[in-house]
């Protein structure tokens, strides 16, 4: 029961279920990464916004590398440009920070981690006195020159794209000499992306699909909103293969293409999302899946405005989610 892999623009090979490190809290992210690759995952993602690397760089010294059981070159590491570092001059800097906290030379892909820059300096979200962010004026395509010579410096493999739409995809295809080989986004039954897939497989981009369970966890979930893994028709089809309903959402996006990134820090369960490899849904069992769908994001940080829930960035210029997809 091996991971299968997706085959990137750049000739790499992205195992197709991954180890999700985002809110996986300080001092259990380590022991996450350490029973994943014990277990059998050989792809790990990451972000400097997560706040975690050094833990993940932690895991990984104790397991990759030379005298150790796996090879730096088994193990596929993503990590993400985070918002205040979008700056050309900024670029390079914030690279080598992660790589310093990963203990890595190099890693695999690198993600512009969201099409909207935020004001330059050291604090993660830059706010004005009433919450509101502080936003930067560069545009995604000079931050994306920039991450281009990273690859021609060796500091990473490939460069992608997070959280873009079909859009701005395009956008930066017109100007680029190395082309993203990702674009990780949210999607899950609840949105199943079908357009954004097409659009992205048309021009040559995997897609990672984030927060593919729903993220139950998620810091602004409003109480009774639905939980997708208790959904009882994702139950019914688990209960027919004998799986839990994770590993039928996990299964469900590998069969259509989908790279997953399921995060969780409980032995058993890291486990069990990577045993999706030893059955197949139905075709009646996909497509009932994607009749799921409600294109409900779950996972855009919302601010309260004249007591109505609104979307936080949805005045930046390149806010992404205007669009249809």
């Amino acid at each position: 029961m091996t991971c299968t892999d997706v085959t990137l623009s750049s000739g790499q090979k992205m195992p197709t279920v991954g180890l999700g490190t985002w809110k996986s809290s300080s001092g259990q992210v380590r022991q996450a990464v350490l029973d994943a690759l014990d277990c059998g995952y050989r792809h790990i993602d990451c972000a400097a916004a997560y706040g975690n690397e050094h833990e993940v760089g932690e895991g990984l010294a104790k397991r990759v590398g030379p005298g150790k059981p796996l090879r730096r070159e088994d193990v596929f590491v993503t990590s993400k440009l985070w918002n205040t570092k979008h700056h050309p001059d900024d670029v390079e800097i914030a690279c080598r920070r992660t790589l310093s906290d990963l203990g890595l030379s190099y890693v695999d892909l690198y993600l512009i981690h969201w099409p909207m820059a935020f004001e330059r300096g050291v604090e993660l979200m830059p706010r004005r006195p009433d919450g509101t962010i502080r936003y930067g004026d560069t545009h995604y395509r000079d931050t994306w020159v920039a991450m281009e010579k990273l690859v021609d410096q060796g500091l990473v493999k490939a460069i992608g794209l997070s959280n873009f739409n079909a859009r701005q995809v395009d956008d930066i295809l017109s100007i680029a000499k190395h082309k993203p080989a990702v674009n990780q986004v949210e999607c899950h039954p609840y949105l199943i992306q079908s357009e954004l897939l097409a659009h992205c497989k048309s021009r040559g981009l995997a897609v990672t699909a984030y927060s593919p369970l729903g993220s139950p966890d998620r810091p602004w979930a409003a109480p009774g909103e639905p939980l997708l893994l208790e959904d009882p028709r994702i139950l019914a089809i688990a209960k027919h293969h004998n799986k839990t309903a994770a590993q039928v959402v996990i299964r469900w996006q590998v069969q259509r293409g989908v790279v997953c990134i399921p995060k969780s820090v409980t032995p058993s369960r890291i486990k069990q999302n990577l045993e999706v490899f030893d059955f197949k849904l139905s075709e009646k069992d996909m497509q009932q899946i994607d009749s799921f769908n409600r294109n409900e994001r779950l996972i855009i940080p919302t601010i309260e405005k004249d007591g109505v829930r609104v979307w936080r960035d949805a005045i930046h210029p390149h806010f992404p989610f205007h669009d249809p997809y």
